[in-house]
């Protein structure tokens, strides 16, 4: 085994990249090990208490969950989903598009939430939800299910949706036909997942709906809201349903208007939404400014502002030692601390009054460790800070992006008024002029914008529509919508994304799209889910943004100053759809020409991220960059690596300290 100082040589700083953001704890994996059990327990505890007397009546409560940034909002979401899944479902509730889709929003991520599997579970919650209702358990104990019940209704449709509409007939389901027919779609392997594209509001094709035997797909807030309102009305004798409302701040217009939120806050308590808890995470300042602008009586609705407290020291030198016991593992002899090679005089004279936030603790604990493991090196060459920075944003990026490729396998899990937001933050951060939204009027205004055009002297304003709404009515609205913007001339071009099928020639939307879109100037562009992982994980990164969540470097990062690294790393570049668009040049085919089967992008790619990671870290050893980029980069060998460190040396933009040295001894900086 090697001394602790020979490790930190080669190994990187095992504080790094790891504020980005917490996200959805649905796929953010959060380490249970880095957990400090003492952190925020207070807070919990009084949750609990919270969940526990929704638990017992059944009547919905709301908290708020309000701290500075950095001060652990997110990471207690997770740490409440962790703990408490076994006693409540947990619904995600991230930023949405706009305001006036924030039921059907609700009611999205409610579903995709409940669709997931909890820990130790084999059935997501949503079956777990269907078998603990009141209908499938036995009288005598209302925990227990009852599998003969359940077995006799599922093989017969009409007699599962009869008996639920029997046993729930007080409750005052809203399509109650409708609604007990798709609950019984979700146990039929066959029709699940259209069963929950249903539920989660999307616009289905007539004949999904066919398969379903519904006529119609939720479009409106009312249904939308009504339907969510179902899930409480029949769980009264089951388990809580928890709805978290993550990153509050990032909703659209916050500032100027935070209303909408709490709107529906007050709705869910005055409409008899039962067996909700609903949390509201936001930073303090934002709400500091937002709740002056909220009703009184919106804000008697909040039960509990809970404020999250700063941390000790002790908590916070837990939080280094586990940051750090990965490298004591492997080192002989073992360092003479925890926390080695940080000092926990680091803290008392960074925190003088004895408190801190957990995410300055981290921030401490990585710029010190640099600093001792550039005093190892003396011969290193340490990169300027705004190299650092960029680099450092790159490699964020790939992280980002590699989750959201990871999460999101097709472009219809996304809303158009999603979709839409994406790419008008994208423009923004390109710098494109007047961007305006709702170009379309009606119900499907929020499917569009205008922008103007900077490739032409004369300023004209480009459309943008974006919709993959599977139902053929709709995209007869749609169209129809678009033929009016072009009589009124509203947009000197317009363009239409779509990667769905537009229909047949017996469709009126068909027949619309064919006299808008061939022969003239306007475009059809089918977009790659690659442009829309691109654009999502932008998004991801302007909402962690808004909730100062967003670290690059050591430091905090801003809408404005996210965009001008998004300008200055040309990132975007290579998004298709903002290269079809003419928002950015179209790149070069990018030809087999290695002989290998890998693109030359690619490589080109694992290339850029040894480079940052290089960057970041000062020095590092080389099997260490070696293994770090094999992992991240699933088709690249380390036969692949090795040689790109090559070509990285002959550029000198890398070199290795000891090229004589055995690999594992190896190690590798940048070039001044």
């Amino acid at each position: 085994m090697a001394r602790i100082d020979d490790i930190i040589k080669r190994e990187v700083n095992p504080f790094d990249l790891v504020n980005t953001r917490v996200g959805n704890f649905w796929t953010e994996n959060q380490d249970v090990n880095s957990i400090v059990e003492s952190i925020h327990q207070e807070d919990i505890t009084e949750i609990e208490d919270f969940l526990d007397l929704v638990g017992m009546d059944n009547r919905s409560r709301s908290l708020l969950v309000v701290g500075d940034a950095g001060s652990g909002k997110s990471y207690l979401l997770g740490r409440l989903k962790r703990n408490f899944n076994s006693k409540a479902f947990f619904a995600y509730i991230g930023p949405w598009a706009d305001n006036e889709h924030l039921w059907r929003h609700i009611l999205r991520c409610t579903v995709d939430s409940l669709i997931k599997v909890p820990e130790g579970e084999e059935e997501s919650q949503l079956i777990l939800w269907l078998k603990s209702l009141s209908a499938f358990t036995k009288p005598s104990n209302k925990h227990i299910f009852n599998n003969n019940i359940w077995q006799l209704l599922l093989s017969n449709r009409q007699n599962f949706i009869k008996y639920l509409k029997d046993t729930y007939k007080q409750a005052g389901i809203y399509n109650p036909e409708i609604f007990f027919g798709i609950l019984h779609d979700l146990t039929d392997p066959e029709l699940s997942s259209l069963a929950c594209e249903w539920l989660r509001g999307d616009n289905l094709s007539d004949e999904s709906m066919q398969l379903l035997k519904v006529k119609f797909c939720i479009d409106s807030e009312h249904e939308a809201k009504n339907i969510l309102a179902n899930f409480g009305k029949i769980s009264t004798e089951t388990q809580p349903i928890v709805l978290c409302f993550d990153q509050a701040e990032s909703a659209p217009n916050w500032d100027s208007n935070p209303q909408p939120l709490f709107t529906i806050n007050t709705t869910i308590h005055n409409d008899g939404l039962k067996n909700f808890l609903i949390i509201i995470s936001v930073v303090k300042d934002a709400w500091m400014r937002a709740s002056r602008k909220i009703f009184q009586a919106d804000r008697a609705r909040i039960e509990k502002l809970i404020s999250l407290r700063q941390i000790n020291l002790e908590q916070a030198e837990a939080l280094w030692a586990y940051k750090l016991q990965g490298l004591h593992q492997q080192a002989n002899p073992k360092p003479k601390t925890a926390i080695f090679p940080l000092e926990k005089q680091l803290l008392e004279d960074s925190f003088p009054g004895g408190k801190t936030h957990p995410r300055n603790t981290i921030i401490l604990g990585r710029k010190k460790y640099q600093e001792y493991k550039i005093y190892l090196n003396k011969n290193g060459t340490i990169g300027n800070e705004d190299n650092i920075t960029k680099a450092e944003f790159q490699l964020i990026w790939q992280k980002e992006l590699k989750k959201t490729q990871t999460k999101i396998q097709k472009i219809s899990l996304f809303s158009a008024p999603e979709l839409i937001t994406m790419l008008q933050l994208a423009l923004e951060s390109l710098q494109i002029n007047s961007i305006k939204p709702k170009l379309i009027s009606g119900t499907y205004s929020s499917y569009s914008f205008t922008y103007q055009s900077s490739q032409s002297s004369s300023a004209e304003k480009i459309g943008i529509v974006w919709t993959e709404d599977g139902n053929m009515r709709s995209f007869f609205h749609i169209m129809d919508a678009c033929q009016k913007v072009i009589e009124k001339r509203l947009c000197h071009q317009l363009f239409l994304i779509r990667k769905d099928n537009v229909g047949n020639g017996k469709l009126k939307g068909y027949q619309l799209y064919q006299q808008i879109f061939t022969g003239t100037q306007n475009i059809h562009i089918k977009p790659h889910l690659s442009s829309v992982h691109q654009l999502a994980t932008y998004q991801n990164l302007v909402n962690s943004a808004n909730a100062q969540e967003l670290v690059i470097a050591g430091k905090t990062i801003n809408v404005k100053e996210l965009q001008s690294l998004i300008r200055e790393s040309g990132i975007l570049h290579s998004c298709a759809l903002l290269q079809d668009l003419g928002i950015v040049k179209k790149s070069d085919p990018d030809p087999d020409n290695n002989g290998n089967g890998k693109h030359s992008k690619y490589l080109e790619e694992v290339k850029n991220y040894i480079s940052n990671l290089v960057i970041t870290q000062h020095f590092m050893g080389v099997p260490t960059l070696i293994n770090q980029a094999v992992s991240h980069y699933d088709d690249a060998t380390e036969e692949d690596v090795k040689s790109l460190i090559q070509l990285l040396c002959q550029e000198r933009k890398v070199k290795i300290l000891d090229p004589k040295a055995k690999l594992q001894d190896q190690l590798i900086c940048v070039v001044a």
